[in-house]
């Protein structure tokens, strides 16, 4: 797996045909983490409903596919085009460190961007160093310009 050379780590846009593929990666992703899933068939149909539409794009980094990108656009009133967020960004455990996740960062900020996105949301744990390190190492801040403070991202379940 993941047997590019150093310089070369191809992202493609997935297709519905990669829904399961995709799935996959998504539920280990979260077992990785001891994070709920509702397993890989169920996320397999959604993504295969998400990938139809134009408000959802996720990236497979590698050939074969060995990390993934999930983004999402919602219409902004702060901007002319959407706001994208980051949903998820996993990378196969024994393929880290190889850039890939840098790859897949680099391709959905520019995807991103020529869909005419005015801003790039990442959700991050506050304990989850590493990730928030990478983030921030890509430009990314949970500062708002002149504010002393992090900003903070609240949510409630709906179920």
């Amino acid at each position: 797996m993941g047997t590019e050379p150093e310089h070369e780590r191809p992202v493609r846009p997935a297709t519905v045909s990669d829904a399961d593929l995709v799935a996959e990666m998504l539920d280990a992703f979260n077992r990785e983490f001891d994070t709920p899933t509702p397993g890989p068939r169920v996320l397999a149909a959604r993504l295969r409903r998400l990938l139809a539409g134009e408000h959802f794009l996720v990236l497979l980094g590698g050939e074969p596919a060995v990390g993934v990108a999930v983004l999402s656009f919602r219409p902004s009133l702060w901007y002319t085009g959407p706001v994208a967020t980051l949903d998820e960004l996993y990378v196969r455990p024994e393929t880290r460190g190889r850039r890939y996740g840098h790859a897949l960062l680099e391709a959905a900020c520019r995807l991103a961007g020529e869909r005419g996105a005015g801003s790039l949301e990442i959700n991050v744990d506050g304990e989850d160093v590493d990730a928030r390190r990478f983030y921030e190492a890509h430009g990314f801040t949970n500062v708002e310009p002149g504010a002393p403070e992090p900003m903070f991202y609240y949510y409630r379940d709906l179920d």
